[in-house]
């Protein structure tokens, strides 16, 4: 699933998002509204993790979607 498919179906997908990065609050979920550059950057600074393993997440968990 491409990012501009997660941004239209992201009111959809956002629970699902909240059960995968729990630690994550619901502001965050709001304001990102699918941009998964966003999200990553989040993760980032939430968890701590590097760039390349953030974006890694977003991905993988675009592809859980299809």
């Amino acid at each position: 699933m491409n990012k501009d498919i997660i941004a239209g179906k992201w009111t959809q997908i956002k629970g699902q998002a909240k059960a995968k990065w729990g630690d994550l609050t619901d502001d965050v979920f709001d304001v990102a509204e699918g941009n998964s550059e966003y999200l990553a950057g989040k993760l980032q600074e939430r968890y701590g993790w590097e760039r390349d393993r953030a974006e890694k997440e977003v991905k993988e968990f675009s592809k859980t979607l299809n």
